[in-house]
């Protein structure tokens, strides 16, 4: 796999299109670190890692509106392996005029773009979501 944060994504994203209540990807720190973050922002409901089979497995379920809507409406992959993006504290970019959330990875940690401005440090734009 060439690229395991677009994995991550793209795995939330389909289990949310076929509204599975859960989705498990293979564990990593940073993919623990970004999904610790979105569960802090509001938009996933739990995360777990299990150990099974001599490999650990991230169990991530996902949260619903009142009427069945996923909360996530977006995710994109903003830093890719052929073309990183890096920022610095003062242009980090906003998603949807601050509906949305950049997750950036920084020397202080895997920081939320609101976060990452307050303690005025910048990094890789991981990805954004709305």
């Amino acid at each position: 796999m060439t690229d395991p944060m677009a994995d991550l994504l793209t795995r939330i994203r389909n289990a949310l299109h076929a509204r599975k209540e859960w989705v498990e990807v293979p564990c990593s720190r940073l993919k623990e670190r970004v999904v610790e973050v979105m569960k802090a922002e509001g938009f996933l409901k739990e995360y777990a890692v299990i150990e099974g089979g001599g490999h650990k497995v991230l169990r991530i379920w996902l949260k619903y509106d009142e009427v069945g809507q996923p909360v996530i409406r977006g995710l994109k992959r903003v830093s890719k392996p052929g073309l990183r993006v890096y920022v610095g504290a003062q242009k980090i970019p906003q998603v949807r005029r601050g509906v949305g959330i950049s997750v950036l990875s920084t020397p202080r940690g895997v920081l939320v773009d609101r976060e990452a401005h307050r303690q005025r440090v910048g990094g890789e734009v991981m990805c954004a979501v709305w």
